[in-house]
């Protein structure tokens, strides 16, 4: 597609954030089109640029997060620097931060300190906590805002203690993607003539999303999920994790009862326990033993092809080999100067929203002159 048709083309965006929320969110407004710059520390630059494994200057983390951007060092707290910042977010759409609630106002750049220069401006401040209340000043990361959001508990071992989530949830599913939808909300409405915004975008409050369940059954009865008891969190067979006799699991999530009928007749099930309701536990504990007897390549053959929505638990290779993980994107991104590249992380943007796929660069870390850095 050609860039001048891309959603955002013409949307300038100053990305002030670091790590994972901020510069995911504004890699897919690039995506989109959006034209990115991006502020870092001066010298050491984005925390994420030290990170393992190294993709020539920087880490492949940041090499797949912040493709298509450019990024200045610039000293905040230096008057000079920040008023030239200032110069920027005047001829923004969009400014993307990251800081704690009120440290973006004594630096001097908060929204207030913007809107002065440019009042429509679409200004997204993502905070752990929010804006205000007893946390908000808290440090925190993904981990913390999942444990005091109720999230972590839901699901316990047998010893009655949580397990380290699958991914970083707060930070995409509670940072990102609300970031991006806000955004692109805000943009719209500045079209219809209602002028810029200031949107907060708490993580941890946006995690309520994912405990809508939990949430609705809370309002309508009083009671909050008990940790490994309730439907989809180890209190059904129905949907469970089990383990095989060879050390890999199997991930049953017969939830309907055709689904249910056709899996207990595959797998044999006695017959006392084919009706699970109010021996939840007793059920669980017969089908574990029939997934403990046989090795996964075995419930694999006698699981494939069938609707039961029960399956083996991948590995990585597996799961590339199905076609259901991408390591072979035809965008790249390629380490600056060294003449190396590898297949970017698959958008979630449309491919009719997005560029003709390419090889971009990560960007390197350079002082922010006089000259104006929009493209």
């Amino acid at each position: 597609m050609s860039a001048d048709l891309l959603p955002l083309a013409g949307i300038k965006v100053l990305d002030l954030s670091t790590l994972l929320p901020g510069p995911l969110a504004t890699l897919l407004l690039a995506e989109a089109g959006a034209d990115v710059v991006k502020l870092e520390r001066p010298g050491r630059g984005d925390e994420m640029r030290s990170y393992l494994p190294r993709f020539g200057e920087a880490s492949a983390n940041y090499a797949v997060l912040n493709r298509g951007k450019r990024a200045y060092g610039v000293d905040l707290k230096d008057p000079v620097q920040r008023d030239r910042v200032l110069e920027l977010a005047a001829e923004a759409d969009v400014v993307v931060e990251q800081f704690r609630p009120g440290v973006a106002d004594r630096l001097g750049l908060g929204y207030d300190a913007v809107c002065a220069v440019n009042p429509d401006i679409v200004y997204c401040s993502i905070t752990g906590y929010g804006a205000s209340g007893p946390h908000a000043s808290r440090a925190g990361h993904d981990l913390n805002y999942l444990a005091e959001s109720g999230l972590l508990g839901v699901v316990v071992d047998a010893t009655g203690s949580p397990t380290l989530p699958v991914t970083v949830l707060a930070d995409i599913a509670g940072g990102t993607y609300p970031a991006v939808v806000n955004v692109l909300l805000a943009l719209r409405r500045r079209d219809l003539g209602g002028g810029g915004a200031h949107l907060q975008v708490s993580m941890t409050h946006n995690l309520q999303v994912l405990a809508y369940g939990y949430f609705a059954t809370h309002q309508a009865g009083g009671g909050w999920p008990r940790p490994s008891a309730e439907l989809l969190t180890g209190g059904s067979p129905r949907y469970h994790v089990y383990p095989t006799s060879d050390g890999r699991h199997i991930a049953c999530a017969a939830l309907e009862q055709k689904f249910w009928d056709r899996l207990v007749e595959l797998v044999d099930l006695d017959q006392r326990f084919r009706d699970d309701e109010g021996q939840e536990q007793a059920v669980i504990a017969a089908l574990g033993a029939r997934f403990a007897a046989e090795p996964s390549h075995h419930w694999r053959s006698v699981l494939d092809g069938e609707d039961v929505c029960t399956v083996v638990v991948s590995t990585w290779d597996e799961a590339v080999a199905a076609g259901l993980l991408d390591v072979d994107a035809p965008e790249r991104v390629a380490a600056p100067g060294t003449g190396r590249s590898f297949p970017t992380l698959p958008s979630p943007i449309a491919q009719g929203l997005r560029g003709t796929p390419s090889t971009t660069a990560y960007p390197s870390l350079t002082d922010l002159g006089d000259d104006p850095p929009w493209g």
